[in-house]
C-alpha cells in the first residue's frame, strides 16, 4: 500500500520506491520461486509496518505543515518520538532480525529449501533497505537539530 502511495503522490521519490520495490521483489520470490522462508520475511514485514501509522501521518502532516496550522502542530510534536520509535525499530530490532536471518542460513538450516542464490540476495537487498531506512532517519534526526540551532543564530534558510 504505501509503493502505490508514493508512485501516486509522490512519483519522484526514487529512493522510497526503490526500497519498496526491492522488498516487493523478496515477496515474490519468496511465495513464488522457492515457496520458503516466510516466517522471515515476515517478521521483518511486521517491524517494517509496526512504524507505518506513524510514519504516514508524519509523511502527511509534513506534506501539507506549510499551508495548515493544524498540520505543522502535528508535525513539530509528533517528529522526536516518531524518530525515536522508527530508530529503534529500524535501526536495533531491524538489524539484529536481520543478524539472526543471515546466521541461520550461513549455518545451512534453510538447505535445501532455499538455495544460497536466493537467500543470499534476500540478505543484500534486506540489508540495503534497513540501511537505507538508518541513513533516512539519522538525516531526519540532523535536520531536527539544525533548524533551532539555525533560527537562534538568526539563519532563516534552515534547509541549506
Amino acid at each position: 500500500m504505501d509503493l502505490l502511495h508514493y508512485l501516486i503522490f509522490y512519483p519522484s521519490d526514487v529512493l522510497f520506491i526503490g526500497h519498496h520495490l526491492a522488498t516487493l521483489l523478496v515477496f515474490l520470490t519468496c511465495r513464488y520461486l522457492v515457496q520458503h522462508g516466510a516466517y522471515a520475511i515476515l517478521a521483518l514485514l511486521v517491524l517494517a509496518k509496526v512504524t507505518s501509522a506513524c510514519q504516514n501521518t508524519w509523511t502527511l502532516a509534513n506534506a501539507q505543515r506549510m499551508d495548515n496550522e493544524f498540520a505543522a502542530k502535528v508535525f513539530d510534536v509528533l517528529s522526536p518520538p516518531f524518530y525515536a520509535f522508527y530508530s529503534v525499530v529500524r535501526g536495533f530490532l531491524g538489524p539484529y532480525f536481520v543478524y539472526q536471518m543471515g546466521s541461520s542460513y550461513v549455518s545451512g538450516v534453510a538447505e535445501g529449501a532455499i538455495p544460497k542464490w536466493v537467500w543470499v540476495p534476500w540478505l543484500i537487498v534486506v540489508t540495503l533497505a534497513i540501511s537505507v531506512s538508518i541513513l533516512w532517519v539519522s538525516n531526519l534526526w540532523a535536520q531536527l537539530y539544525r533548524v533551532p540551532n539555525c533560527l537562534r543564530n538568526g539563519h532563516k534558510n534552515i534547509f541549506f
